[in-house]
This record gives structure tokens, sequence and C-alpha cells, in this order.
């Protein structure tokens, strides 16, 4: 008499993971720590806010509060003048950001490689540049107002004396860095300047000038938000949340903060991803 058993299914015969399940297995490592820090991260400041430990309304207050809840939800209105949504806000703090910036990258990029490759500019403005990158972004905006005697382009000016000294800076370290070897093939094979530039100079000093560019856009978005808050009248993120303040609107500071940082993330993953995309062997 012979006997049956059912039949069993070893470790090694199970389906691998796919799709969905597959992706969840890489990269729930990576995953699951952030959600578990941010998520620690709310809750505290949800109990300091709920017990009283802090007058700063906590993340819950962005749906609880009626008015916050509407900012959050319909970030596109427009009821003219200054009354705008988030979106029309960001957007006006990004169009300074994006005109002050391009122009620090133009002229930083540009005078970086002259001093990298002059070593007589160099000790002639170093210290110059120095000095100047040591001074905070709200000391300029008096300055600028006094040049320009109008909002708009003092902002632009704010950003772009903030933004322009690490592309400088870092884009000259850049080309200092370049091996010796490289510069004597150069003259050997008797380089044209335009050619020495582009196979030579700026493939080799790509990654220090991505990480001026990179350093950079984070003080630019920093710069726009404190230059607005103090420049009254003048829409943008800034003002936002300076008019927040100055109506009690404790809870909608909050949102303004969380908006700032989303967009500055968003703008660092960007330069990141053209980093990426420009030099991908770096």
């Amino acid at each position: 008499m012979t006997t049956s058993s059912a039949p069993t299914t070893s470790r090694g015969d199970r389906t691998p993971p796919t799709g969905l399940a597959l992706w969840w297995k890489n990269n729930r490592k990576l995953i699951v720590p952030p959600i578990l820090g941010i998520g620690g991260f709310l809750l505290f400041w949800q109990l300091s806010a709920s017990l009283g430990l802090t007058k700063l309304a906590g993340p819950l207050s962005l749906f609880t509060e009626e008015r916050t809840r509407e900012l959050l939800f319909y970030p596109f209105f427009d009821r003219g003048g200054l009354d705008k949504g988030l979106f029309l806000h960001s957007m006006s703090s990004l169009s300074r950001v994006a005109l002050g910036y391009t122009l620090a990258a133009i002229v930083g990029i540009a005078a970086g490689i002259a001093v990298g490759l002059n070593k007589g500019l160099d000790r002639a403005f170093d210290p110059l540049f120095q000095f100047l990158r040591m001074v905070a972004p709200l000391a300029w905006v008096p300055i600028a107002l006094v040049l320009f005697q109008n909002n708009q382009p003092a902002a632009i000016f704010v950003i772009f004396i903030i933004s322009i000294w690490p592309i400088l800076i870092n884009t000259a370290e850049g080309v200092r860095q370049i091996p010796q070897d490289y510069r004597n093939v150069a003259l050997v094979l008797q380089m044209s300047s335009g050619r020495f530039f582009t196979k030579v100079l700026i493939p080799s000093a790509l990654l220090y000038i991505f990480t001026g560019l990179r350093i950079s856009i984070g003080l630019a978005w920093l710069a726009i938000i404190a230059a607005e808050i103090v420049m009254p009248g003048t829409p943008g993120i800034g003002f936002f949340i300076w008019d927040a303040y100055q109506n009690s609107y404790v809870s909608d500071i909050v949102l303004g903060v969380v908006w700032i940082g989303a967009i500055g993330l968003i703008l660092d993953r960007l330069m990141a991803w053209l980093q990426q995309r420009i030099s991908p062997g770096q």
C-alpha cells in the first residue's frame, strides 16, 4: 500500500517578484527611512502644537484651517493686485530667480575661467571675491534699492550678487585643477584656443562648474525670498509669507515655508538631473 503526500513548495520554487513588487523590493530601503524620519518629525511637531509647547501651528492646520486649506488646494486664483494664489506668487519669484541666476551663471563662469587661467588676475581679485561673498543677502537689498530705485531690478540684482560667487569660485578652481599633462598635450598638438576650450577646459572643469551652479540655485532661491520680504508691494512667495505674518495667519506662514522648501528641493533635483544628462561620466 502506498501513500501520497501533498506536494510541497520549496523556497527556491517561489515565483520571483515582478512589476510593483519588484520595484518595492529594490527601493524599500531608500523609501522607508525617509518616510519614518519625516513622519516622526511631523508627529513631534503636531504634538508640540497640540500640547501648547509652541505657538507655531501644527502641520494639520494646513487642512483644518479653512483659509489655509483653500490656499493649498486652489493655488491658481488671481483676484487682482497682490491677492493671488501661491502658484502665481511662486511664478513671480521664479521669474526673478531665472533672470538673476542666468546672469550670474554667464558672468560667473566667464570670470571663473579667466581667473583660473590667469594667476595674476587670481591674486588681484581673489581677496575682493572672498570679501563680497561674505555679505549677507539682506545687506544687499538697501544697496540694490539705492542703485536701481525700483523693486524689480533691485531684486534681480540681489539674486545675481548672491549667486555669482559659488559659480565663479568653483569654476576657477575647476580650471586650476586641469592636469598639467592635458595642457602639455594641447601645446604639442597646437590646439587653437577654441578647441582647447571645448575639448579640454570645459570637460575637465565641468564637475566643479556644476557644483557651483547647484549651490547657487539654492542661494538664489533663498535670496529672492529675503528680498521680497523686505521690498514692500512686490508679488512673490516672500511677500506672501510677510503678509501672512502681518495678518497673524500662522498656518499660512507654515504653508508658505512648506511651499518654499518644496520648490527649493525641485530646483536642486533639476540641477542634479541636468548635470547627469550633460556629464553622465563625471
